[in-house]
C-alpha cells in the first residue's frame, strides 16, 4: 500500500445544524431537507441518495415546513415569510410577507393549484400558485389560537388544523369550519397544560389522525367528528406524521427518537372485514427528537435534533437482502468543506458563519509503522475570518501556495492575499473585483495561483488572472449544451491546461484553459458525479459516480482509457459497490503516478493501476491477510485496491508535496457530545 507520514487532523469542530422540515417528491424522487440554520439540501433518491444541491442559508431565514408543488419548492418559516427557492441558481426566488406573524406550516392540495399557511395569529391563508409566483387568494375562518399543523382532504374541499387543545375542520369553498374535534390533555400534572396538536393528517375516508404534546396518536372520524381510537406512544410528544401513498401505513416522530409505525390492518385473521389502525413496528434510530418524517414506497426517512437523516427500509417492499434494503444514515455533507494548501501545508476550513486557516504541526520523530511521532511544533489557527451580511457562506478556495484566499456567498465574492512571515500572517481583501463576479457555487485556483475559477450560473464558468496589482476578467467558459443546472465539481489539471467541470445532470465537461474554450464533452453517465481529479502527469480524468462506478477517461485523446475499459467490462467488487458513503475527493500521489488516492467517509483507498484487479471471488479487504503471508506467497494476493479502516469519520484526505498524508477526521462522538440534552429516560438498573 505504500507508507505516508500522516497528519491526524481533529482539530475542525465541524458541526451540522438540526433538521427541522423534510418534503419529499415522489415523482422527481428528490427530498428536500431544511436546517435550523436556514439551509435547504437537495437528495436525489434515485441516485443512491447523493445530496446533489445545498441552498445555503440565512441568519434571518427560518424554516418551519416545506412543501413541493410539481418541481417548485416552497417553505415558510417563523420570520412570516413564504420563500419560493430556484433550484438552478440555488438561492431562494423570492420571499413573500404573509401579514399573519410566525407561520407553523405550510402544505398543498393534491391539485397543486394553492397553498394552505398556518399562522400564529389563527388564520389560515390560501395562496393560488401561479406559473412564476404566488398570489393571496383568502383568508379561513379565523380561530383564537395559533394554527400549528394542516392537512388537505385529497378532494381539496377541506382542510384539518391542528391547534391547542383542539382539532378544527375548514370547508374551502365556504372558508367555514364546520368541525371541532377537542383533544384530551394529559394525565397527572400535565392536565394543566394546553395540548399541542403538532401534527395532523386527512385521509381519503375522511379519517383525521392527530399526534400531540400529551404523547397521543388518535384517529378520529371527519365525518361526525368522533374520536374512534387513541393510542399513548410515549410519556413526551408526538411530533411528525407522515402517510403513505396509499394510506395503508403512518409513521410517527416523537421526542424520544423513535420513529412507530401504525397499519391499517384486520387486528385478528378472522376479523378481515374490521381493519382498523393497528401499532406495527418501532424504530430507535435517533437519539434526539424527530422533527420531520417521510414515508416513501419502499422506506421510513426521518429527521431531528441529532443532525443525521436516516433512511429506514421496509423490508416487506424487498424480496431479498440486498444494498437498497440496508439502513442508511447521511450525517456528512457530499461536498467538500476541507481545502488544502499543497505547497505550503495550510489547512481552510469552511464554516457557514466563517473560515479558519490552520498550520499543520511539525514531527521530528522517525518511527515505526503504527507509531504516534512526538510533534516539535503544534498545529496552529493562523486566521479567523467572519463573512460580511447575513448570507452564510456556499463555497470558498485556498490556493495551492497559499498566497490567495476566497470565499462567495449567495450575493458576493470577496478574495484576499495572505502573506505569511514565520509565524506572522497579514491578510488584505483586494479591493476591486470584476462587477460580473457577482457569486459563484464553486472557486477553485490554478496550480500556479495565476487564475481564479468561478463556477457562475447556467453551468458557465468566470475565469478571473490573478496579480499582485489587479484582478482581472478574462473569459466565460460556457457548455454547448446549454445546461442551466449548478455546477458542483471543478478540478483542473497540475499544467494549468485543463479544466474540468461537473453539474447535476451529470455532464462533465473539459475546457482547454490556454485556448479558453470547450475541449470537450465526457459521455454522460446515469450517475451524478461525486468526486473528480486530473492526473499531474497523464492528464487522465478520473471520476467516480454516487453509484461507486469508477471511470478514467483520456483528455488529450478524448476517449476512456483501457484501464477503465477493463474495469468496466470485469466490474467492481460487490463490497465496493455496496458501500454506503460517496467518495468525495480524489487525488493523485506523483512519486507513484499508477496510484489514485480516494475516500469516503469510513474509508481511505489507494488504488495501484499497476495490479490485477479483483474479481468476485477474491477477498476484497485483504491488508490483514497480506501482513500475516510471506514475500514469496504476498504476489497471488494482490490485487488493485488498497483499502484503510484505520481513520474513520472523514471529512477530507490530501497528499502534501512532501509526501505525507493529512486526514482530516470528525469522531461522530464529538458531535453528539455538542448536542443538547435528549429527553430524559428511565432505564432499566439506573
Amino acid at each position: 500500500m505504500g507508507e505516508f507520514k500522516v497528519h491526524r487532523v481533529r482539530f475542525f469542530d465541524y458541526m451540522p445544524t438540526a433538521i427541522r422540515a423534510m418534503a419529499f417528491n415522489a415523482h422527481t424522487e428528490r427530498l428536500a431537507l431544511g436546517r435550523m440554520d436556514g439551509s435547504v439540501e437537495i437528495f436525489n433518491f434515485a441516485d443512491r441518495y447523493f445530496q446533489e444541491k445545498v441552498i445555503p442559508g440565512k441568519d434571518s431565514r427560518s424554516i418551519e415546513a416545506l412543501c413541493w408543488v410539481g418541481g417548485r419548492l416552497f417553505s415558510a418559516g417563523l420570520n412570516g415569510e413564504i420563500t419560493e427557492y430556484d433550484l438552478e441558481t440555488l438561492r431562494p426566488k423570492y420571499s413573500l410577507e404573509a401579514y399573519g406573524g410566525p407561520i407553523w406550516t405550510i402544505t398543498s392540495n393534491s391539485q397543486g393549484a394553492h397553498l394552505a399557511i398556518g399562522c400564529e395569529d389563527g388564520t389560515v391563508k390560501l395562496f393560488e400558485v401561479l406559473e412564476e409566483s404566488i398570489q393571496f387568494e383568502r383568508n379561513l375562518d379565523r380561530q383564537k389560537g395559533r394554527i400549528i399543523s394542516l392537512s388537505w382532504h385529497p378532494s381539496g374541499t377541506q382542510i384539518a388544523a391542528g391547534m391547542m387543545d383542539m382539532i378544527r375542520v375548514f370547508d374551502v369553498p365556504t372558508g367555514r369550519a364546520v368541525q371541532r374535534l377537542l383533544v384530551d390533555r394529559g394525565f397527572g400534572g400535565s392536565k394543566s397544560r394546553e395540548t399541542v396538536v403538532w401534527s395532523v393528517v386527512f385521509l381519503s375516508d375522511c379519517t383525521i389522525i392527530s399526534g400531540d404534546s400529551a404523547g397521543k396518536v388518535q384517529v378520529w372520524d371527519g365525518h361526525t367528528g368522533t374520536l374512534v381510537k387513541t393510542h399513548l406512544v410515549t410519556k413526551w410528544d408526538v411530533l411528525a406524521l407522515s402517510v403513505s401513498k396509499d394510506e395503508s401505513s403512518v409513521v410517527v416522530g416523537t421526542s424520544e427518537g423513535t420513529v412507530i409505525q401504525f397499519q391499517f390492518i384486520a387486528p385478528t385473521l378472522q376479523q378481515q372485514q374490521d381493519k382498523e389502525w393497528v401499532r406495527t413496528r418501532t424504530f430507535k434510530n435517533h437519539t434526539h427528537d424527530v422533527r420531520a418524517l417521510a414515508e416513501i414506497e419502499t422506506a421510513i426517512v426521518s429527521g431531528g435534533m441529532d443532525t443525521q437523516l436516516v433512511v429506514r427500509p421496509l423490508l416487506e417492499k424487498f424480496d431479498e437482502r440486498s444494498h437498497a434494503s440496508a439502513l442508511r444514515k447521511i450525517q456528512f455533507p457530499h461536498r467538500n468543506l476541507v481545502f488544502c494548501a499543497k505547497k505550503a501545508g495550510l489547512l481552510l476550513f469552511q464554516f457557514p458563519g466563517q473560515l479558519e486557516l490552520w498550520r499543520l504541526g511539525e514531527s521530528d520523530g522517525h518511527g515505526k509503522p503504527g507509531d504516534s511521532l512526538p510533534l516539535k511544533r503544534k498545529p496552529e489557527k493562523l486566521l479567523h475570518l467572519k463573512r460580511k451580511g447575513e448570507d452564510h457562506i456556499c463555497c470558498s478556495a485556498l490556493s495551492s501556495c497559499g498566497g490567495w484566499l476566497a470565499y462567495s456567498t449567495m450575493s458576493s465574492v470577496r478574495l484576499y492575499r495572505l502573506q505569511t512571515d514565520n509565524n506572522d500572517i497579514s491578510i488584505s481583501k483586494v479591493p476591486k473585483l470584476p462587477k460580473i463576479l457577482r457569486s459563484a457555487h464553486q472557486l477553485c485556483f490554478s496550480s500556479d495561483s495565476s487564475k481564479l475559477f468561478a463556477a457562475s450560473s447556467q453551468s458557465s464558468v468566470l475565469v478571473i488572472a490573478l496579480s499582485q496589482s489587479e484582478c482581472k476578467y478574462v473569459h466565460t467558459l460556457k457548455p454547448k449544451s446549454g445546461s442551466r443546472q449548478p455546477i458542483h465539481l471543478m478540478t483542473n489539471s497540475v499544467d494549468g491546461k485543463w479544466l474540468a467541470t461537473a453539474n447535476s445532470d451529470c455532464e462533465i465537461h473539459v475546457y482547454n484553459v490556454q485556448k479558453l474554450k470547450l475541449h470537450c464533452i465526457v459521455p454522460v453517465y446515469g450517475s451524478c458525479p461525486s468526486a473528480m481529479g486530473i492526473h499531474p502527469t497523464t492528464n487522465n480524468l478520473t471520476m467516480v459516480h454516487a453509484d461507486q462506478q469508477i471511470f478514467e477517461y483520456s483528455i488529450v485523446e478524448k476517449q476512456y482509457t483501457d484501464w477503465s475499459r477493463k474495469l468496466q467490462k470485469q466490474g467492481l467488487h460487490n463490497l465496493w459497490l455496496d458501500r454506503d458513503t460517496p467518495v468525495t475527493h480524489v487525488t493523485f500521489n506523483p512519486k507513484n503516478p499508477e496510484q489514485i488516492l480516494l475516500h469516503d467517509m469510513h474509508m481511505f483507498c489507494i488504488i495501484d493501476q499497476s495490479l490485477p484487479l479483483p474479481d468476485q471471488k477474491t477477498q476484497f479487504y485483504n491488508q490483514m491477510t497480506l501482513r500475516s503471508l510471506s514475500e514469496q506467497e504476498r504476489p497471488s494476493h494482490l490485487h488493485a485496491f488498497k483499502i484503510c479502516k484505520t481513520f474513520q469519520d472523514l471529512l477530507s484526505v490530501s497528499l502534501l508535496d512532501d509526501q505525507s498524508l493529512v486526514m482530516v477526521e470528525r469522531p461522530l462522538l464529538a458531535i453528539t457530545c455538542q448536542l443538547p440534552a435528549p429527553v430524559r429516560q428511565k432505564k432499566f438498573a439506573t
